[in-house]
């Protein structure tokens, strides 16, 4: 109840006229279908007495005329009218993700999973619009509708009316209830599968190369075919049990059509109604029933809301309490201290810490380098560092402040330089102008001279301004690198993030830029993400993680001359083995 009182009273309260209208001519469509088919069962009937004056039907042909001009009419009105004030609703419904979306936004791959979050995007927001359409629109129609049948029903012949009640009652009541408790498991399966299947595409999409690579592409198609099936099965059920229901239905409607056939016969052979009368009421039960029928999809559609509003709310957990709560952002400094005292990190659901008792200190303008191999914990770090996640226990603190006051304002302390940045597809000079869109013209000349990319730009027919084109695939990999460099030099944070940014690289390319990286950024308080030790001797520090905990540390002369293991890594990937 909690979530409707979230995410769909409130609009409700907002629209409530558009609701009501859109209701209100709802009722009117199924009242002029229904006389339409009463006047038409009417004028049949009379017709096929062969009036002595066209005049005995006249009316009865004007009414026939007017009731299905009027159904058409009101029927438009009502999808006008309730899809108007659905499709605001699902504007100020994305609106409001938005808001929660966009103050996190570089921490959206930390906080969200890929596939999760463009479930909740392409599936869940849509999907909230049926609530109205297709759930509340027709339950209050069909109410409404089953109490005026049953009440003029009982004005001639209230017993008859009790056997109709019973009889609508099944597909009122009966039929909602019983799809409700018979579909809400195989719904919620089908949705948990959608969203990993959402996860499963997304992952594999964008981490392609490596599956590929790893020689897993067999293992993720068998899975992923896997999970395909699962899902098209429970498809399978769910329409048979549509078509069953749908059969037993029209078996329900058939007889409860029989039944006002008989008993309009009888009704008029006692002279309480007309013999012109009998298709009329007989006829009219179709409408009525047409109506009716839409409330057993409606409450079965409850389990898939309550699972897209909780996915939601889950994502609305998410909103920095920092932003909203701080009193102040920290202030921003040119110079960067970095500590971490007994740092534990574990992820939701997991039974293991993913980072256990880290502890380390770095003062402005050291360098340190943090190794491991994939799985031990230096992502997890990195997220810790950027306050994208909160350790578990212990403390971080950036200038005595933890990462997470900083709220946004944390990329005006760190930058990150990843294995693949994203450059957009317009001029050099505008991806590099991202650090900081104040620059000059002269300020841009200067970074790019500082990675060694000037000669090369000004040997390009347009230079600064050549078009990047998408994700900067007009240039190698080494030089994206260095335009990301660039980028990151005009912002001029005190800290900034190496992850991994040579993955990829030819060896004399690697150790060509991590010497233009390291010189650079000689000022700064530089963390270098890194699974191998190509220009490891030029950091001050070097942490190596492995399982979350740090099992090696030192200076690069220290741990040679007293770690065997470290002395042996380092010449293996030398190509030297001892």
């Amino acid at each position: 109840m909690r979530l409707f009182q979230l995410y769909i009273i409130p609009y409700l309260k907002q629209f409530k006229k558009s609701i009501l209208l859109a209701i209100l001519f709802g009722l009117l469509t199924v009242v002029g279908a229904s006389m339409l088919t009463f006047t038409s069962g009417y004028l049949i009937s009379r017709a096929a007495q062969r009036p002595e004056n066209i005049l005995m039907v006249y009316v009865p042909v004007v009414l026939v005329r007017t009731f299905g001009i009027s159904r058409a009419v009101t029927h438009y009105i009502e999808r006008l009218i309730g899809h108007d004030a659905v499709l605001k609703i699902l504007s100020q419904m994305r609106v409001r993700l938005y808001t929660i979306l966009e103050p996190q936004a570089l921490f959206i791959r930390s906080r969200f999973q890929t596939g999760d979050l463009l479930g909740t995007l392409a599936d869940d927001i849509e999907h909230l619009q049926d609530v109205y359409i297709r759930t509340i629109l027709p339950t209050f129609i069909g109410l409404f509708l089953f109490v005026a049948s049953i009440f003029s029903l009982a004005l001639f012949d209230w017993i008859f009316a009790l056997w109709i009640t019973f009889c609508l009652s099944i597909i009122v009541i009966v039929y909602p209830i019983f799809s409700l408790y018979l579909l809400k498991k195989r719904q919620i399966e089908q949705k948990k599968i959608r969203s990993t299947l959402y996860q499963s595409l997304t992952d594999a999409i964008f981490g392609l190369g490596d599956w590929i690579i790893s020689g897993q592409k067999e293992r993720f198609i068998t899975r992923f075919s896997a999970d395909l099936q699962a899902n098209n099965k429970i498809d399978k059920k769910l329409r048979y049990w549509n078509q069953t229901r749908t059969f037993q239905l029209q078996m329900i409607t058939g007889l409860i059509l029989v039944s006002v056939g008989v008993w309009a016969g009888n009704q008029a052979q006692a002279g309480v109604i007309a013999p012109t009368y009998i298709a009329a009421f007989t006829l009219v039960t179709l409408p009525i029933i047409e109506g009716l029928l839409p409330l057993s999809h409606a409450i079965e559609r409850i389990p898939t809301y309550l699972e897209s509003m909780q996915r939601l709310e889950s994502i609305s957990r998410y909103v920095p309490e920092t932003l909203s709560t701080a009193s102040e952002t920290p202030p921003i400094s040119d110079t960067a201290n970095v500590e971490l005292k007994d740092v534990y990190y574990r992820y939701e659901n997991e039974q293991k810490d993913a980072i256990k008792k880290i502890s380390f200190f770095i003062p402005h303008g050291e360098h340190i380098a943090v190794l491991g191999k994939s799985g031990a914990g230096k992502s997890t770090l990195i997220q810790l560092l950027l306050g994208a996640i909160s350790p578990s226990a212990g403390s971080i603190h950036i200038n005595g402040h933890e990462p997470e006051n900083y709220g946004g304002h944390i990329f005006e302390m760190i930058s990150v330089l990843n294995q693949k940045p994203y450059l957009f597809a317009t001029s050099v000079k505008n991806n590099i102008r991202l650090g900081n869109q104040s620059a000059t013209d002269e300020e841009i000349e200067n970074v790019i001279k500082q990675v060694r990319l000037d000669k090369y730009i000004h040997s390009l027919p347009n230079g600064l301004d050549t078009q990047m084109e998408e994700t900067g695939q007009r240039f190698s990999g080494g030089e994206r690198q260095r335009i990301a460099l660039a980028r990151i030099l005009l912002k001029n944070t005190p800290i900034v993030i190496l992850d991994e940014p040579t993955v990829g690289l030819d060896p004399q390319t690697e150790r060509y830029l991590l010497d233009t990286m390291f010189t650079v950024l000689k000022d700064k308080t530089v963390i270098w993400i890194t699974h191998h030790l190509i220009g490891i001797e030029k950091m001050n520090q070097i942490l190596f993680i492995d399982k979350g905990t740090i099992t090696m540390k030192g200076s690069h002369e220290d741990l040679i001359k007293t770690n065997n293991r470290y002395r042996q890594l380092y010449l293996l990937d030398r190509g030297h083995p001892e």
